[in-house]
């Protein structure tokens, strides 16, 4: 069986397959987001979104700040999960963190984040020694761990509470909520699977061993607070009437975090939105609309102008040392100990 999903996987690459049927997935999302967005807007009184905005209380956006700031700190062990299983023990974790929190809240910004993110986390993750299938493998790790989070966040979800899934996919609630038992059945198996001995998938230099049973139920915890913590944020944005309670909202919100992941728009923009003005209908559409807005100020473009603050300063000082270095190698620079600190830095032992 699992032959046979190999060949059937190396002929679909092989033809492009896979390529094309996700493009042609991207720009079927984003049109039905589209078209959404335009009929649910049209209606929508841009004065009253303002007012709605105005009248957030400080306290829900300082509260709303610090489940953001929670979440990013979460996803940074994404990375340090990552770094760690494929053997590279000497990245400190301030490493890692860097990596991890330029390359999401990039990626997110701009689109089609494994290019984006991957081409961030390369950059930094270079000046340590690793090369492009370290960093391949990285990227891979952290996805996983992302993927097996999600997996469990809307499994139980809408195992919970599946109306709020069908208000999205507007399948039958029997029918979601056994496919949320699919998706932990499958969720289990996959740890049953690693947990009976030790797997690896790839090929060559490409070859990725999967984290054991017990990491990867660590894999899934991580995932799980880092999605729990972002759902609080919008949770703490959205309107307090009706209350809906935070599992619903939950439940709407990593799925309209998924179909934005899925279209690959900067920022899931269009996708996200459509998906969470359609699931949330209950609520009233201008206040709703408005926190969407604080959300995507606190989440998207904050940490995103930070991230391009923190790697202009690295290239800085980059710069700086290699400066210096230049200066030492023509003997003006006295100071031995300064290309010791660089080359560890940068973990290079060239120019």
């Amino acid at each position: 069986m699992l032959e046979a999903i190999r060949r059937a996987v190396s002929f679909l690459r092989q033809k492009q397959i896979l390529h094309k049927l996700g493009v042609v997935v991207s720009i079927t999302v984003i049109g039905i987001a589209c078209y959404v967005l335009y009929h649910m807007l049209r209606v929508i009184d841009a004065g009253e979104v303002v007012d709605a905005i105005k009248r957030t209380e400080p306290r829900q956006v300082v509260l709303a700040a610090l489940f953001v700031a929670a979440g990013y700190f979460t996803l940074t062990f994404y990375d340090l999960f990552a770094v760690r299983t494929i053997g590279r023990t000497d990245v400190p974790y301030r490493v890692t963190a860097l990596a991890a929190f330029t390359s999401y809240s990039i990626g997110h910004n701009v689109g089609a984040s494994v290019f984006t993110g991957g081409a961030v986390r390369y950059r930094i993750y270079s000046a340590w020694g690793l090369n492009a299938i370290d960093v391949a493998k990285i990227c891979f790790l952290a996805g996983l761990t992302f993927w097996l989070g999600n997996a469990a966040v809307l499994g139980l979800g809408i195992a919970y509470h599946p109306e709020a899934a069908a208000a999205i996919d507007q399948l039958p609630v029997w029918l979601n909520r056994l496919a949320a038992f699919a998706i932990l059945i499958g969720l289990a198996a996959y740890v049953a699977w690693v947990w009976i001995q030790p797997r690896a998938v790839g090929r060559g230099p490409w070859t990725v061993t999967l984290p054991g049973g017990p990491l990867t139920l660590l894999q899934i915890g991580i995932g799980i607070v880092d999605l729990g913590f972002c759902a609080l944020a919008m949770y703490v944005l959205a309107p307090d009437e009706p209350d809906l309670g935070f599992i619903v909202v939950a439940v709407v919100f990593v799925s309209a975090t998924l179909l934005g992941f899925a279209s690959h728009s900067p920022g899931g923009l269009g996708v996200f939105d459509a998906a969470m003005l359609v699931g949330l209908w209950q609520m009233d559409r201008e206040d709703l609309l408005a926190g969407m807005l604080l959300f995507r100020l606190l989440y998207y473009i904050t940490p995103f102008v930070t991230s391009v603050i923190l790697l202009t300063l690295r290239e800085i000082v980059l710069s700086a040392r290699l400066k210096r270095l230049g200066l030492k190698a023509s003997g003006s620079d006295p100071a031995p100990k300064r290309e010791a600190v660089y080359v560890r830095e940068r973990g290079d032992t060239g120019a």
